[in-house]
């Protein structure tokens, strides 16, 4: 009196593995953790000779706006070109939020009127705006 199916009397049913779905889960997981990684990429922006640092605080870039200056004199606001009013337009936007910081990402080589013209207009923005240096890790 067993509660099993019945497959007649002494019969066992051997119990199999099937790999194929176990093969394609895993290859799903390696093929999405591998996409992952790629988009994690911290180099998106336009590419920049930075100075070294000498001491620092690190800060998270998600949760920064990046302003960068190339030797060019090219501007971007987070990793996309603009020009000076439209610099000036985001800034203002951008300084009514809660909390802003804007992570300063100049080329060693860049016009330094044009970083400073972009310091003072942040430091003119309608509400104070915390600005970090991005630069070059020490070489150990």
């Amino acid at each position: 009196m067993h509660g099993g199916g019945g497959g007649g009397s002494g019969s066992k049913k051997k119990a199999t593995i099937n790999v194929i779905p176990l093969i394609d889960v895993i290859m799903f997981l390696l093929a999405t953790f591998v996409l992952f990684t790629l988009s994690m990429n911290k180099a998106n922006g336009p590419a920049v000779d930075l100075s070294e640092a000498k001491t620092g605080t690190d800060v998270d870039p998600n949760k920064a706006i990046t302003v960068t200056l190339d030797t060019e004199g090219k501007m971007s606001w987070n990793n996309e070109a603009v020009t000076w009013d439209n610099f000036i337009i985001e800034l203002i936007k951008y300084s009514e939020q809660e909390s802003p910081t804007i992570l300063i990402n100049f080329d060693q080589n860049a016009n330094y009127g044009q970083a400073m013209s972009i310091l003072n207009e942040i430091r003119k923005a309608p509400k104070p705006v915390k600005v970090y240096l991005s630069t070059k890790l020490p070489k150990p």
